[in-house]
């Protein structure tokens, strides 16, 4: 969608509400293309989360966000706390192929 809209000349802009911080991280990553030229929407976790699953906690000040320093998305996931607030979990199989 970005090139899509940038080869047509439309800025862009991102933004969310309810995500996690893995989705934030997301949306703070796809927000330094080129194209993304309209303020964004994306807020600190604290505004609808007690206790974000990344590290660190997303902070914006200014309307930026403070980097992690982490490479990739820029946050790690705390998976002790995944693990701790699961309430159902399923494994899924690739199925074998007979030849």
């Amino acid at each position: 969608m970005h090139n899509a809209a940038q080869e047509r000349g439309i800025p862009v802009w991102c933004g969310g509400m309810l995500e996690s911080g893995i989705g934030r991280s997301h949306n703070i990553a796809l927000s330094t293309l080129e194209n993304f030229t309209l303020p964004g929407d994306v807020s600190a976790s604290s505004r609808y989360w007690a206790e974000d699953i990344v590290e660190p906690e997303l902070l914006f000040f200014g309307g930026r966000d403070r980097h992690s320093g982490y490479a990739g998305r820029g946050y790690e996931v705390r998976t002790e706390l995944v693990d701790r607030l699961t309430v159902r979990k399923e494994t899924i199989r690739a199925l074998e192929l007979v030849g």
